[in-house]
């Protein structure tokens, strides 16, 4: 099949490669003539894991190209993805439909054969409508439809994701655009994975309802963790406990500093808004964007209390050392990372920051300027009165524990990821903090 990808940031570049690999023509387009070219010179605008080799292998296999001309890019394409940003409106936090709506203006003007048109952007309910109504008015004779087509995706394991996914989901009102969508997703079931057709509405809420659910149970095991520190309880225990409930399961239930990234923060708040638009409230989700938006805070004040216990005193210029700052390993996304959070609250309380990522530096820097950007792990922890462990890299697991004392200042270790075994770090002589444990 021919495939046109309308934008080539992570969802689309990600999705077009992987359907490239399959065997499909696909183009992805930006208007970000920049962009554009960097890619065709093998440059990736953003860190994933085999993205550069994935994309490098199908461009020299011929399936893979790029363009910032939208017009000529959708000639022949039997399916037209949508994949452009949805922000976060200023002032309500709905999504921002306005990079969606233009891209559905350009193609109407643009169609010149069949074509299903699938909004591969994560949008709220209604939004297939009007991206109908807008190519229907502007192209009134075109044979298209629109189908509903979300992203699940984990940053850091993106290419898994697309393709062993646990499940594809399409909302398709026709059986014309169900076959088109079964003809692009057919090389996944060799692998047997289940694709779910839903009505186009019903497929735009699974993405929300899922990301919310996902949110939803890292808060509540942030809570418990809250818990267990108070009445002498092990989270990790707990999580265990529960997770072997396969009406419950194990995953998400990792205590730390509370969740970030592009998707959570992003679609609670829309749903939130689609919500209220509809006169029916989710308390629930309510509940838990307000808790995670405390808790990364709640996490500055933790190291303070950390240096307070080991005698370290008051955090004004002293030295602390952050090891990670995107949201989560194996990406480069500071979108609204902990991280953020922590260092406000320790340069409020007087503190000097030095910190190290292995990705995140670059787009970490303009963030939050007032922290020195240190060359390795070891740099940064040299001199500091406490080392806040903030984003699990596997770089940060295996780091030697005894060579860091060498370089501190005080033996001080807030753990925000449960990464080390207390027993073995307090008898290496570390006072050592971590999130709902003893």
């Amino acid at each position: 099949m021919k495939i046109a990808m309308v934008g080539s940031g992570y969802v689309g570049l990600v999705s077009g490669a992987c359907l490239a690999d399959f065997g499909h023509d696909v183009v992805c387009i930006d208007k970000d003539e920049s962009k554009i070219d960097r890619l065709l010179a093998g440059v990736m605008p953003i860190y994933e894991p085999g993205l550069a080799e994935l994309v490098a292998t199908n461009v020299r296999g011929g399936r893979l190209s790029f363009s910032t001309d939208l017009a000529g890019s959708m000639t022949g394409a039997q399916a037209i993805f949508i994949a452009v940003g949805t922000p976060s409106r200023r002032g309500d936090g709905h999504a921002d439909l306005s990079y969606v709506y233009a891209v559905a203006q350009e193609i109407a003007d643009g169609l010149t054969g069949p074509a299903v048109i699938v909004t591969k952007s994560t949008v709220p309910v209604g939004t297939g409508d009007e991206v109908e109504r807008i190519i229907r008015e502007r192209a009134p004779g075109a044979k298209f439809a629109v189908v509903s087509n979300p992203e699940f995706l984990r940053e850091g394991a993106a290419i898994g994701d697309f393709k062993r996914p646990d499940r594809i989901v399409v909302g398709a009102e026709e059986e014309w655009e169900r076959g088109v969508m079964s003809e692009v997703y057919r090389p996944l079931f060799l692998n047997k994975a289940p694709l779910l057709f839903t009505g186009r509405r019903s497929s735009e809420l699974i993405k929300y309802a899922a990301n919310a659910f996902l949110a939803t149970k890292i808060t509540f095991i942030n809570e418990m963790a809250d818990l267990c520190e108070k009445v002498g309880a092990d989270v990790q225990d707990v999580a265990r406990g529960i997770g072997l409930d396969n009406r419950i399961g194990s995953k998400f239930l990792h205590a730390g500093p509370g969740y970030g990234g592009s998707c959570f923060p992003k679609d609670t708040l829309a749903l939130l808004k689609t919500a209220e638009d509809y006169a029916s409230p989710v308390r629930i989700v309510e509940a838990v964007v307000r808790t995670n938006d405390t808790r990364k805070r709640a996490m500055g004040r933790k190291v303070i209390e950390a240096m307070a216990e080991a005698g370290v005193g008051e955090p004004r210029g002293r030295r602390i050392a952050l090891l990670g700052l995107t949201f989560k390993p194996n990406t480069d996304d500071m979108r609204d990372a902990p991280s953020i959070a922590i260092v406000q609250a320790l340069l409020d309380a007087g503190a000097q920051i030095v910190a190290y990522d292995p990705e995140g530096m670059e787009a970490a820097a303009p963030l939050m300027p007032e922290v020195a950007m240190a060359k390795n792990a070891y740099d940064a922890v040299t001199g500091a009165d406490a080392v806040v462990l903030v984003t699990e890299w596997d770089a940060f697991r295996g780091i030697d524990l005894d060579r860091v004392g060498q370089l501190v200042s005080s033996r001080v270790l807030v753990d925000l990821r449960n990464v080390y075994n207390p027993e073995e770090v307090r008898a290496a002589g570390w006072h050592y903090s971590s999130v709902g444990r003893k």
